[in-house]
């Protein structure tokens, strides 16, 4: 699997304003429930499940909240560059600035797995990391994630 197959490029959010770890599981919930036509509230409670469980702050300012929808048909992902860190809770307490949102069907564990690897080998390049964090535009963002050279 690639990540094109899972994130469209009108499926990156730069600049957000979320001033809390609450608020931004908010903004991701709306966004994600306009894309994939699941009930906003449903997602929100999903994701703020997983996260009760454990942070998923990964550590370098980088979150990947995830977790499985009923009703989803095919993974998705959702790409939010924030306009200042927040504390969500990392593993190495370090403030969150990009957050990659997972959402994978009920079914199919191995699936689930195997797309939150893809992201999170992707997140660790540090090439990767100054692309979307120094990227103005949401297309240069989107494209510095297909790269496959890094």
């Amino acid at each position: 699997m690639n990540i094109y197959e899972i994130l469209k490029p009108e499926h990156v959010v730069i600049n957000v304003h979320a001033p809390s770890k609450v608020m931004l599981i908010h903004f991701l919930a709306e966004k994600a429930s306009q894309a994939v036509g699941i009930d906003e509230d449903e997602i929100f409670r999903a994701i703020n499940n997983r996260e009760n469980l454990g942070s998923t702050g990964i550590g370098q300012g980088i979150a990947i909240p995830h977790t499985p929808i009923a009703g989803l048909q095919a993974p998705f992902a959702l790409v939010v560059r924030l306009k200042q860190p927040i504390d969500f809770e990392s593993i190495d307490d370090v403030p969150v600035d990009i957050v990659c949102l997972l959402l994978t069907p009920m079914q199919g564990s191995a699936t689930h797995l195997n797309v939150l690897a893809l992201l999170a080998r992707k997140l660790r390049s540090s090439e990767t990391l100054s692309a979307i964090r120094e990227g103005s535009e949401p297309e240069e963002v989107y494209l510095s994630l297909l790269d496959e050279s890094v």
